[in-house]
């Protein structure tokens, strides 16, 4: 150790030496020529450039040098770092091309090959119209329910005031489950999921169901014996017959058009009162067969109208079986075909083709709704 007054020689401090940090860049100079890959790279880095590296260490050391010493040590230790600094990053611009390159020969696409001649998909139309109808009830806030295929009779006809001795229930309008005795359907209707959510929640209820519906219909150019249906229910205080045609009329101008024409009867249903049918301008005579016998249609055969489904006031007797007060709510309902609205909708004039599984028909819609 040095007196104190004698001259300091930085030269004799190991770490600040010429010939040790020249030692120090040439073996991060081989080290990072060393590395195969991006990520050899990395984990060598610290070692050679990170806080504990030597020439890092070494540059800890000039601040404890006299003043006239620390210009030549720091301008040592200064043209090591920058010397390290230019080998780091030449090898990761190498070693970066190299990796892009393999990743473009991986993922190379051979333009030569003949393209792939194979349709594109869609959806079915009447997938399609489906979640359109079910978008814009809920644009007005209206939940989506779904429920079971074959239903009890209880939750397909008693809980919904159909009588026993309901034509609805004949053999001739209902698929029954054997045994007979079972009480087990084929769901006329969706209408049964109305009853499980009356029965599962507390008002104010507002709900959509679609989903596929069953009943012994010959197949022609507006029937067929299974077919899809969507049904809304609105349970609340103060519900009216005027909100039922607002909610109906909205629906079908948001579906069909500002100008669709709609046209409303009365009915009757056993799980509504009062009740009514409302009716849409035939989609392909516009009404022009009427009492013209030289341009029939059979689609609405010669009546200017088709029928676009049914609707009402909720029966009193409908709220009680699901325990809900009649005195304090009301309710409206409200059914129609999914596939006769696609009809309206597209200008299909035939049910059949929806159900022959041509991938013409699906594509030529193919954008639709």
């Amino acid at each position: 150790m040095p007196a104190a007054n004698d001259p300091y020689d930085p030269k004799e401090v190991a770490a600040l030496a010429p010939d040790a940090l020249d030692a120090a860049v040439e073996a991060a100079r081989r080290a990072f020529a060393g590395a195969a890959d991006l990520e050899a790279l990395a984990a060598i880095r610290p070692a050679h450039l990170g806080d504990r590296s030597p020439v890092r260490l070494a540059k800890r050391e000039i601040g404890a040098l006299p003043p006239q010493a620390r210009a030549d040590a720091g301008k040592r230790v200064n043209v090591a770092l920058a010397a390290l600094t230019d080998v780091y990053a030449e090898r990761l611009r190498t070693l970066t091309r190299n990796r892009d390159e393999q990743v473009l020969d991986a993922e190379r696409v051979d333009v030569t090959l003949p393209a792939s001649r194979r349709a594109p998909g869609a959806l079915h139309p009447l997938t399609a119209i489906q979640r359109r109808m079910c978008e814009i009830f809920v644009a007005m806030g209206y939940d989506v329910a779904e429920g079971p295929h074959i239903e009890t009779t209880w939750f397909n006809f008693d809980a919904l005031n159909t009588p026993p001795d309901h034509p609805s229930r004949s053999l001739s309008d209902t698929f029954w489950i054997e045994p007979p005795d079972a009480g087990l359907v084929l769901r006329t209707e969706t209408s049964p999921v109305q009853i499980r959510t009356m029965l599962e929640r507390r008002p104010p209820i507002y709900i959509v169901c679609p989903g596929t519906v069953f009943r012994p219909d010959e197949l022609d150019a507006t029937h067929t014996p299974v077919f899809h249906q969507i049904e809304g229910l609105a349970v609340d205080e103060g519900l009216s017959m005027a909100h039922l045609r607002g909610t109906l009329e909205h629906f079908a101008r948001e579906l069909f058009g500002a100008d669709i024409a709609i046209r409303w009867r009365p009915h009757n249903f056993p799980f509504t009162e009062p009740s009514a049918e409302p009716d849409l301008r035939c989609f392909v005579c516009h009404g022009e067969s009427v009492g013209n016998p030289d341009r029939p249609c059979r689609t609405c055969k010669s009546e200017g109208w088709i029928e676009w489904g049914g609707s009402g006031m909720v029966n009193p007797r409908v709220l009680r079986n699901c325990g809900i007060d009649p005195t304090v709510y009301s309710g409206f309902a409200f059914g129609m075909g999914i596939d006769r609205s696609l009809m309206f909708r597209s200008g299909i004039e035939d049910m059949h083709d929806m159900f022959e599984g041509d991938v013409r028909f699906s594509l030529s819609l193919r954008g639709e709704p």
